[in-house]
This record gives structure tokens, C-alpha cells and sequence, in this order.
């Protein structure tokens, strides 16, 4: 499927504000609405474009984790589709060759997804970091450090996220539950929808979505097909800094065009961040140049992503099998 600058536009623009009408997005870009609303028809029924209402995790008492699975190149693909039709994990991608699976797993609502690996059949090794302090993600999204929205296009569409609670958000219900389950498929499902979804009036849905946003229960992210922006290299790295070095080095590398994802952590490694980059050339590049000037870096290791399972879009309920890793 080809794209263009329209199509990178909208992503951008959806990007800022997940949840802006197609209206606002088509006087900001100059184009008619329903050119808007058709593309983004177009763009997420391919797969290249949904809009994801996200919980930070410590706002439900949870923790973020980064977990790397050994397996048998055999058993890898299904494991890691198992893996991502999990509510707990945010995303599950395969690495090195397809013999290892690399996941982000939320641990902390219910039971835990850590306690249970270690003794599938088919898990050969396994390693778990937890994330300490986040650099760049959450609501910030590489998309908007390329793309190609002018200041005053951004300034119309912005809606400032604040960051993640302090601790666990108290008083949500099981309709918050429910809102949030059903804005985790469709960031951008109507007021209508949600209500019935929820049993709830249309005016306390409104009142609700804005009261989960204010106190950083959630937030809006948008799950793309990188080749929009003609990136096709991602790689997952693993750095080692002094600790003392840990902040500035997390803080310039967020900084960076190329960065994804970048948080500090626990581990032998202290630093994790994805990356990507337009090609193998550009990759090696980035590798040599940027990360290679930055002072502090004392050991970097390097996992290509052979293929994205899941990104930030739920994959339905749990699998029943393979049974070995629950």
C-alpha cells in the first residue's frame, strides 16, 4: 500500500490529539472532512493506523517490566502470539533470529506473567527488568519529532497529557474499568458507544473521559505502521551506563529523532530504548555516530525486531494454548 504526505499528516495530527474531529483535523490540513475521515477509514482498515486509549500503570497499582524469552526457533511464533493475546502485556515483538522474544508486561493486576514462564517447556532462558523512570513514550511519540506539522498546525491540535499519577488512582470503578477497556480498542469510539458500553449516560462518559485525562489515569497513543514514515529498521538496545550518568544519557537520547521508546531499568543493562530507523544504512549510522558520541555509554547491546506481534492494540482474550507457559 503506498502513502502519502496526507496520510502522514492525519497520523501526526492524531497523534497530538487522539480523539480530535475530523473537522479540526481538516481545517488544520486544508482538506475537506470527509477527505479525513476517508483516509483514516482507509489507514486503519489495513492496519496502518488506530487510535489506543492507554493506562499508565501505576495508576492500577502496577509496574512496567521488559521481558526477554529464550525459546526454540520452533516454538517462538506461537509462543509470542500466546504472549500478546495476554491483557498484560503492551507489546510483544521477536528478535535475534526469531529465537528470542522481547515483551512489556504489566505486573501487579492479578497474577503475574513472571511467576509462570520460567516453567514452560519451551522457555530456554528468560531475564526481566523493571522500568524505574521513563525517558520518552507514554504519550510521547517519535512520530512527533519527524513529522512535518508546522507549529502553528501542532499548536491548534495540542492537548497537553499531564505524566503518570504519583501512585494508584483512587476511586475507579468497574464502569472506569469497562470505559477504559473499551477506549484500549478504539481510542476514538464515540460518546454514545461508550455509554452504552458502560451503562452510563452520555454526559457522564464526557465528564468521566475528562476526569481520567486530568489525574493521568489515561492517556491516548496511536499505534502506526512505521512505513508511513519510511522507517523499516526497528532494534531493540540495551546500553550500560555509570549511574551517575544515567539521567543525562536517558535525557539525550529522548532527545533523539530515532528513539521510540527510551527507559531506565533495572538489570545488568540500566538504559533500554527501541529504535528506529529507515534502513539497515541508516541504522548503522545512527549506531556509529549518535549513540557512539555519547560519552557515558560503557557497553551497548543490539537485538534486531524481526516482526512486531503486538504493538499497543489488544489482540482479543488469552489463548488456551499452548498451556506450557501459563
Amino acid at each position: 500500500m503506498e502513502f502519502d504526505t496526507l496520510d502522514r499528516d492525519i497520523t501526526q495530527a492524531l497523534h497530538f490529539n487522539g480523539r480530535a474531529s475530523f473537522t479540526l483535523i481538516a481545517e488544520i490540513l486544508g482538506v475537506s472532512d470527509q477527505t479525513v475521515a476517508r483516509r483514516y477509514a482507509r489507514l486503519r482498515s489495513v492496519g496502518a493506523l488506530q487510535v489506543c486509549g492507554m493506562t499508565w500503570p501505576r495508576a492500577v497499582g502496577a509496574t512496567l517490566w521488559t521481558v526477554r524469552v529464550g525459546c526454540p526457533p520452533v516454538a517462538a511464533a506461537d509462543l509470542a502470539e500466546a504472549l500478546a493475546r495476554r491483557d498484560d502485556t503492551m507489546w510483544v515483538s521477536l528478535v535475534s533470529g526469531g529465537t528470542e522474544i522481547v515483551l512489556a508486561v504489566r505486573i501487579g493486576e492479578g497474577g503475574s506473567l513472571l511467576d509462570r514462564l520460567p516453567h514452560s517447556r519451551q522457555v530456554t532462558r528468560m531475564s526481566a527488568q523493571c522500568h524505574l523512570h521513563t525517558y520518552f513514550g507514554g504519550p510521547q511519540n517519535m512520530v512527533n519529532k519527524i513529522g512535518t506539522l508546522t507549529p502553528a498546525q501542532i499548536e491548534r491540535l495540542a492537548t497537553p497529557e499531564p505524566g503518570p499519577p504519583p501512585g494508584p488512582v483512587a476511586g475507579l470503578t468497574d464502569q472506569d474499568r469497562t470505559l477504559l477497556a473499551e477506549l484500549r480498542k478504539d481510542g476514538r469510539a464515540p460518546v454514545p458507544e461508550l455509554a452504552a458500553a458502560t451503562g452510563s449516560a452520555p454526559a457522564t462518559v464526557r465528564r468521566r473521559l475528562a476526569e481520567l485525562r486530568a489525574n493521568g489515569t489515561l492517556y491516548f497513543d496511536v499505534e502506526s505502521d512505521w512505513r508511513l514514515f519510511g522507517l523499516g529498521a526497528r532494534v531493540c538496545v540495551w546500553l550500560t551506563v555509570p549511574p551517575a550518568r544515567l539521567a543525562a544519557t536517558g535525557a539525550a537520547l529522548a532527545a533523539h529523532p530515532e528513539v521510540a521508546f527510551c527507559t531506565a531499568i533495572t538489570g545488568d543493562s540500566n538504559i533500554f530504548a527501541s529504535i528506529t530507523c529507515t534502513d539497515a544504512a541508516s541504522l548503522y549510522s545512527y549506531l556509529t555516530h549518535r549513540i557512539a558520541a555519547l560519552p557515558d555509554v560503557q557497553r551497548m547491546e543490539i537485538s534486531p525486531s524481526l516482526r512486531v506481534i503486538k504493538g499497543i492494540v489488544p489482540r482479543g482474550p488469552a489463548a488456551r494454548s499452548p498451556q506450557d507457559w501459563r
